[in-house]
């Protein structure tokens, strides 16, 4: 039985009511396949199976799960588990966005109020001991007021906060559907019946359904209600109650299938969720224009539920997983998912087929766009293994350019036009309609239309460069280029042989680049490389950087490639990034690259290729397989988008727990948590992720940069009010309106009332405190005035006795100095008079060797001998020395005990020399007070320097002057 367990088909009801008059009658691509998002275990975190979908009316998506129930507002998931840890097996949301769930033996709501903010109320509590339910709930209905819980034994009806039952009569329920406005429900085995009030009312024709299990109720066209069964298909029930089978081309498909639930998208499609084979789309018509299954995006091909998003996204819960199909998107896809067609290079649609050119080969396979999706069922063409590079069709051929040469694609297989290997690139012949020109491995050649079908008719001499991009630009030139630069060929009037080689280069203006691609735009040529476009001046035979181009095109001004679209719009193909480009009046350029994004990466560079296969359908070469896009103004118009969602604010100062944000409610945060993080989320679902930008008033000077991060931390917060206000931005540029969360950050516990009660009594206390300490202040300020002024007269009397005392010693001094002089002038006198003394008496002594007696003789030796003796007592009288010795010890500081005492080896008559000469006395002065010569004094003064050990450079007399 679980494998038949059904979705919550009425909650669309719900949806068209969110998204007001916005109409989505829209074609669904029947070729190729959406793109599907998974959702794994390991991303949700939750149970394997989900048996059901429910969009919130804010756009959150709400999953019952196995493990509880799934909450995904595009950013984050969470789970949330039911009072008994049960299984959450039904999900559907009123219009005031309360939740409610039924699982085993449990129903109630929860109340979303924010990220992981949950909370639940149970309303099977409120039935009588006697009434417990006991087994699961597998369907909730919404009608008005009342809310329906359908278990397969009863119908519970939760109205004015009360519960009453609805039994079958000891039959047991099937599955409970609304429609139009009618409530059903299928007994088992009385078949279907409608609800009117409390009772069951069978239908008239319920037995053409006998037996069939109704698993989805929808509104069909003209007031009609298609039925979808589990094993016999769809039926049709008009406004009159009659019930007829509905025979169309997908009955076969959905009876093998197992049909399970089913959801009206779009307005005119239909898609069924199977039990083997995933999601089945079908118009009303009853045709298959689209079937999703594990082969081509889903994890898992059984469908427990389904359910739109506000963009129309099918949202799938899955028996492993959870997937979101962009049924509604521009572009579909066709992924080569065993690799049997390798890397795609080039494709063309021929003659009901879809051909491919890859690393591998070529393959086709039809292509059918009518009524019915019909897979992609690709065959090699027999004998086209290698490389192709170029498809294409030329007055009703498909020519092939390959590895090995060239070939014409004829019912399915190969005819072989020229050998010449490597056809890159083949163009029209400028003025020669019957020719074309195709650049190779080793340089050009031509091909003639000739009795109606293309032939080889010669390689161009005279050049052999590889050539992958050439564009005639006259009758005889051609622009080239390849791996070995740009040249201009001029050839012959018959393009037989080259005449003339140009080489362009960095000496020609162009930029050093890694490639310079030719290519066409508006019909003349520009010039792509690593720094953007350049144009080609024939009048300087220069070229130049087209800053008009490259300004408008932003990051697409280096692409290395240019497709026309159609009119005026360009493919812009920058290393496996692209744009389509439009090109409108007086220079406007709109680059769209945006809805694009999700092919990025996935081409192989400088060998992408987007070919235009049909009105507005452009197949683009990818890696893996190709995409499919379909061009439709409203598809690609801008949605509007509503604004963000403020989830949570969370401490993150010391703990993630604590959270202050509940919807509705300005929070209030402790000073102590002043570190916090905000976060958002915009359930708006696309595989290319939203940006946002956010802007705390208070805080930030300016909006932030985008982007993908959906929450933003704030540390060190001050006190006060602050606005934090964030907006996203979607894929394709439109900017959604701004969401606001006003907070305020508590004052620190030192600024709260109480502190400033604290503060005030503290500040009382204080000033009658201050005011003592300030009188006492006064007092010790006065005791140490007056104690400073006697201090100070104290040091006035004693400077003035300092001053007094100092000129005392200055007049001591200067007697002193007076007496010095004295003294030193009463030595000098001194030894003068012994110098005259000596003089006088070597006189004497000289005038009695002259002297005669009366008869005219020399007076006797003895009598010279006495007088002789007189005089020399006279010289040796010490009497004389001491006394000049001891005037000298007063005039220069005891000079003799300072000499003794340095220069004990000295003798007095050395002493005497040292003090004559500190008199600075002349040799003549000293010799006549030592008693001896000239000479003698000369050696004296000899010996002396050698006991003083001086020097032969210092003075004698200096020295003794200085001792």
């Amino acid at each position: 039985m679980d494998r038949v367990k059904p979705v919550i088909a009425t909650i669309f009801t719900l949806t068209c009511l969110a998204l007001g008059t916005i109409g989505w009658a829209q074609d669904i691509q029947r070729i190729g396949s959406p793109l599907v998002q998974q959702y794994t275990k390991s991303d949700y975190k939750a149970g394997n199976q989900n048996w059901a979908v429910a969009t919130g009316k804010n756009g959150i998506m709400y999953v019952a799960n196995a493990d509880g129930l799934l909450v995904f507002d595009g950013q984050y998931w969470t789970l949330h588990q039911l009072p008994n840890k049960s299984t959450v097996r039904s999900v559907a949301i009123d219009s005031s966005g309360r939740i409610y769930t039924g699982g085993l033996a449990e129903f109630g709501y929860w109340e979303d109020s924010g990220y992981e903010q949950m909370r639940y109320q149970s309303i099977s509590r409120l039935l009588d001991d006697g009434e417990r339910v006991r087994d699961e709930v597998w369907k909730i209905i919404i009608d008005g007021e009342r809310v329906f819980f359908q278990t397969f034994s009863t119908l519970y009806i939760y109205e004015n906060n009360s519960l009453h039952t609805v039994r079958g009569g000891g039959q047991p329920f099937l599955f409970l559907h609304q429609v139009r406005g009618r409530t059903f429900i299928e007994l088992i085995p009385s078949g279907l019946h409608e609800l009117t009030g409390d009772k069951l009312v069978p239908l008239k024709d319920k037995d053409v359904l006998h037996g069939a299990n109704i698993l989805t109720m929808l509104p069909y066209k003209d007031d009609e209600i298609l039925i979808g069964t589990s094993k016999s298909g769809l039926f049709l029930m008009d406004s009159t109650g009659t019930i007829r089978k509905w025979d169309n081309a997908a009955d076969r498909v959905l009876r093998e299938a197992q049909l399970n639930n089913g959801l009206h998208v779009l307005g005119n499609y239909y898609a069924f969720g199977t039990i083997l084979q995933g999601v089945v789309v079908i118009d009303e018509e009853g045709h298959i224009v689209q079937h999703v299954h594990k082969g081509n995006g889903l994890q898992n091909n059984t469908v427990l539920g389904m359910q739109l998003d506000f963009q129309q996204n099918i949202w799938v819960g899955l028996d492993n997983g959870i997937d979101r199909i962009e049924i509604h998107a521009p572009l579909y896809y066709y992924a080569d998912n065993t690799g049997s067609i390798g890397t795609v290079y080039a494709a063309r649609i021929f003659e009901g087929n879809i051909y491919l050119g890859t690393n591998q080969g070529l393959f086709y396979s039809p292509w059918s766009v009518g009524e019915s999706y019909h897979p992609f069922t690709f065959a090699l063409v027999e004998g086209s293994q290698g490389q192709v590079w170029d498809l294409t069709v030329a007055n009703g051929e498909l020519l092939c350019g390959h590895n090995d040469g060239t070939y014409k694609v004829l019912d399915n297989r190969l005819v072989k036009l020229s050998s010449v290997t490597g056809g890159w690139i083949l163009r029209p012949a400028a003025g020669r309609p019957h020719m074309l020109l195709q650049g190779t491995y080793t340089g050009l050649a031509v091909f003639e239309r000739e009795a109606g079908e293309w032939r080889f008719s010669h390689r161009v001499s005279g050049y052999n460069d590889p050539t992958q991009f050439i564009m005639p630009v006259s009758d005889n030139k051609v622009w080239a280029s390849g791996y070995k630069g740009l040249r201009l060929l001029t050839l012959d009037a018959e393009l037989r042989q080259i005449e003339e080689v140009q080489v362009y280069d960095t000496a020609s203006g162009l930029p050093l680049s890694t490639f310079t691609n030719v290519m066409e735009l508006a019909g003349k040529p520009v010039f792509a490389t690593d720094s953007g476009f350049y144009r080609y001046d024939e009048l300087t035979d220069r070229f130049y950087p087209y800053d008009q181009l490259n300004i408008q095109l932003g990051s697409f001004a280096f692409s290395n490639k240019i497709t026309h679209a159609d009119n005026d719009r360009y493919w812009f193909i920058n290393r496996a990034r692209i744009s389509l480009v439009h090109f409108g009046a007086k220079g406007a350029v709109q680059v769209d690259s945006t809805q694009f994004a999700t092919l990025n990466g996935r081409m192989i560079k400088f060998y992408e290729n987007i070919n235009r296969v049909k009105d507005d359908v452009y197949l683009i070469s990818l890696d893996d397989g190709f995409a499919i896009y379909q061009a439709d103004d409203s598809l690609t118009a801008k949605n509007r988008l509503p604004s963000p969602l403020i989830r949570a604010v969370n401490n993150i100062t010391d703990s993630l727990s604590d959270r202050w944000y509940a919807a509705g409610i300005d929070p209030e945060i402790p000073y102590r948590h002043n570190n916090i993080r905000i976060s958002y989320a915009l359930p708006w679902y696309s595989a290319i992720p939203l940006r946002y930008q956010f802007y705390l008033e208070g805080y930030s000077r300016t909006w932030s940069d985008w982007s993908e991060a959906a929450q933003k931390e704030f540390t060190n917060l001050r006190q006060g009010k602050y606005l934090f206000k964030v907006r996203a931005m979607a894929p394709d540029g439109t900017i959604s309106g701004i969401a606001a969360l006003q907070f305020t950050i508590l004052p620190p516990w030192w600024l709260s009332w109480g502190a400033f009660l604290v503060y005030a009594l503290l500040f009382v206390f204080l000033l009658v405190a201050g005011r003592g300490w300030y009188r006492r202040k006064i007092q010790k300020h006065r005791e140490l005035i007056q104690a400073n002024m006697a201090k100070k007269q104290r040091e006035i009397l004693a400077k003035e006795a300092e001053e007094s005392e100092q000129r005392l010693i200055k007049l001591k001094n200067e007697q002193l100095e007076r007496d010095l002089a004295s003294k030193s002038r009463e030595l000098a006198n001194t030894a003068m008079s012994i110098v005259y003394k000596n003089e006088l008496l070597n006189n004497v002594h000289d005038e009695l060797l002259e002297l005669h007696d009366s008869e005219g003789r020399k007076l006797s030796n003895e009598q010279l001998r006495k007088i002789n003796k007189i005089i020399e007592d006279a010289r040796s009288d010490e009497r004389d020395w001491n006394v000049f010795e001891e005037s000298f010890n007063e005039a220069h500081e005891n000079f003799f005990k300072k000499l003794k005492a340095d220069y004990p080896e000295l003798v007095p008559n050395d002493l005497k020399l040292c003090a004559y000469l500190r008199m600075n006395m002349s040799s003549k002065e000293i010799a006549s007070l030592l008693n001896i010569t000239t000479r003698g004094v000369e050696i004296r003064r000899y010996r002396l320097r050698k006991k003083l050990s001086l020097a032969q450079s210092k003075n004698l007399t200096e020295f003794l002057i200085e001792v």
